[in-house]
């Protein structure tokens, strides 16, 4: 009698494996995320011109930001500047931050977030979009 033998290499598992990238629309553009929980939650962010993101903080995960296309108004903490293409910004878990879009095209932004990511793990300090005490709307 035959038996059957489970491929268990890594090769196997990323075969079974299903990832599904998904697009997730906002007041100030869109997100598109490709991973979670994994060593690195990867995701990319479109900040539509003149729009920008809440002024947040998360306890559990640090961001490290990439500009792709566009300029982007950044804040981190007590500092705030322009990032141009190629800039890489890291935000540090806990601190307060916000990406903005004064110019008249769409910045793009690859986001790369590292620890435990979970999008209910944002505390809203401001928001142009009155999401500061909505616990149903769990991200940026």
């Amino acid at each position: 009698m035959a038996q059957s033998v489970e491929d268990t290499s890594f090769e196997a598992q990323q075969r079974d494996r299903t990832q599904d990238v998904f697009v997730v629309e906002r007041p100030w553009g869109r997100f598109q995320q490709f991973t979670t929980n994994e060593p690195v939650t990867v995701k990319t962010i479109t900040v539509e011109p003149g729009r920008r993101l809440s002024l947040q903080t998360h306890g559990h995960r640090a961001e490290m930001w990439h500009v792709l296309d566009g300029t982007a108004d950044v804040q981190v903490d007590d500092r705030a500047w322009t990032a141009s293409v190629g800039d890489m910004v890291w935000v540090p878990p806990g601190a307060v931050h916000r990406l903005g879009n004064s110019g008249d095209r769409p910045v793009r932004i690859l986001e790369l977030a590292f620890g435990a990511f979970d999008e209910a793990d944002i505390i809203r300090l401001q928001d142009d979009y009155a999401r500061c005490e909505d616990e149903d709307d769990l991200e940026a």
